[in-house]
């Protein structure tokens, strides 16, 4: 969820909200890659090919193992399916990491590094998604991070520390904007992102002063931008060997050995 390159207007949002668990909750199959229904249509003929949203939202507070405190904040639980998936893909990502980070040991090439999304990737935004009811505003999200930290997402902070103990560089690329960088960097370490969260290793987007490497500028695609900051990451003397992210476009463009899709049916972003 990098929030300045991710999210749009809350219409638009609500309608990425559809077109990714269509795919999942009415055809059962997985979401595709561009975000589109499964419907024979890209315009539905009847009411029939839209899939009710209260029932998607229901399904996806199911998914997530919905839990509600005394106070009325909603978490994910470790015991959800959406847990249980994300623990399948850690477990991948750990066996290739082994293998690829010992690689690395025996040639001593580029020193390897791994890339990681923030929002659904390694911070989970389930209980600010809850409180806004699946209706995002910079404004909301601007207050909910000054003041909240969100919790890792499952597992995924051990895994990280254990590449970088591993002899792997860690690097956060997100598309929240470069104004939420204090808030970020003490989420990430108040929940226990053990690394250097420096400059040099935690890329926020910046609209208004964009990096020289950027060939777009404040113009930057979410792949464009993702892409091309890997790009500038190798060019340091990097090899990025995996790149995680929830959405398919913190992944695409390449720049990297393997990538790691994460689990997210609250919303798509090209």
């Amino acid at each position: 969820m990098p929030r300045t390159a991710r999210f749009r207007p809350a219409l638009s949002r609500r309608a990425r909200l559809g077109a990714t668990t269509v795919a999942a909750l009415v055809a059962g199959t997985a979401v595709f890659g561009i975000g589109q229904a499964t419907a024979e249509h890209s315009v539905p003929r009847t009411d029939k090919e839209i899939p009710n949203l209260t029932q998607v939202q229901d399904k996806i507070k199911a998914y997530y193992g919905d839990t509600v405190t005394a106070d009325g904040e909603h978490y994910a639980s470790p015991r959800s399916n959406y847990a249980h998936q994300v623990r399948g893909i850690e477990a991948k990502a750990r066996t290739y990491l082994s293998k690829a980070l010992a690689r690395h040991d025996r040639t001593g090439k580029a020193k390897p590094a791994i890339v990681l999304d923030i929002d659904d990737t390694t911070l989970l935004t389930y209980n600010y998604e809850l409180q806004v009811g699946f209706h995002f505003t910079e404004e909301s999200q601007d207050k909910y991070l000054a003041h909240t930290d969100m919790d890792p997402v499952f597992g995924m902070d051990r895994l990280v520390n254990w590449a970088h103990d591993k002899g792997a560089e860690v690097f956060f690329l997100t598309g929240r904007k470069e104004a939420q960088r204090a808030w970020s960097v003490r989420n990430l370490k108040n929940v226990g992102y053990g690394m250097p969260l420096d400059r040099r290793h935690v890329y926020l987007k910046d609209k208004e002063h964009p990096p020289a490497y950027l060939p777009c500028g404040s113009t930057c695609t979410t792949i464009e931008y993702k892409s091309g900051t890997r790009k500038h990451i190798e060019s340091l003397g990097f090899n990025i060997v995996a790149s995680f992210g929830d959405q398919y476009s913190d992944l695409r463009g390449g720049a990297a050995d393997r990538t790691f899709k994460m689990p997210n049916p609250m919303y798509y972003l090209p």
